[in-house]
């Protein structure tokens, strides 16, 4: 199993062994970079600047990036499970077939222009964050960015849904799995989710009560909001 991966089992791990799995604070490995902001208000900025609760940054930045439970079953059909670029409007087909395209290359560098293409920096931690292509280095097991990229493949090639259609939080979600009841997944389905995550990560995630491990959302204008793993 890779580093990263291994880091996040143990955390996972670990946090549900010591706190209830409906306990809503969790800090994960600094490995994975995945710890939630502070809950302390942050000190007022000079000039005079108001200084804005964590608590309101926090619920800004998680109405994108965290997922609703997925391990339950849901009423009505269950989402439609589509894979590739069938069906993407073409902006998010753009934006994905240029990330696949960063990271097969190898060169975590080829990220930056991905990801400053966008108005606003994409969420890749619930924490602090200096530069993005360090942090991806610094996410992945190698320290150099490799793993992280492969799993950013696997991630974007594996199955898609559309969700919150017609909100403003209207996204394309991969893998499928992060907004899918686990229950539901038939034996291929099952397959597919073990070539991203372990048996062992799968049975922590069903007990805590949603797909935490790596996950990427787009909007249909094509911005990338989110590539993060954790809480």
């Amino acid at each position: 199993m890779s580093a990263t991966r291994l880091a996040v089992s143990a955390c996972l791990a670990a946090t549900l062994t010591v706190l209830s799995p409906f306990a809503p604070d969790f800090s994960f490995a600094a490995q994975v970079k995945t710890e939630r902001i502070e809950r302390d208000a942050p000190e007022a900025q000079g000039g005079g600047g108001t200084a804005i609760p964590a608590e309101e940054i926090d619920t800004e930045v998680r109405s994108i990036t965290q997922e609703p439970p997925s391990n339950t079953a849901v009423d009505g059909p269950l989402p439609e499970i589509r894979y590739g670029e069938e069906g993407l409007p073409k902006p998010v087909s753009r934006m994905r077939a240029q990330i696949l395209e960063a990271a097969y290359s190898g060169d975590v560098e080829r990220m930056r222009m991905v990801l400053e293409a966008n108005e606003v920096m994409p969420t890749l931690t619930f924490g602090e964050m200096d530069d993005p292509v360090e942090f991806l280095k610094e996410s992945s097991g190698d320290g150099q960015g490799y793993e992280i990229l492969a799993i950013l493949t696997e991630i974007l090639e594996a199955g898609w849904i559309k969700v919150d259609e017609g909100t403003a939080q209207e996204m394309y979600v991969w893998p499928y799995f992060a907004r899918y009841p686990l229950s539901e997944l038939t034996p291929e389905q099952k397959v597919e989710m073990y070539r991203i995550v372990t048996a062992g990560d799968v049975a922590d995630m069903e007990t805590f009560g949603a797909w935490i491990f790596y996950r990427v959302g787009i909007g249909p204008d094509g911005t990338l909001h989110y590539f993060v793993a954790g809480d």
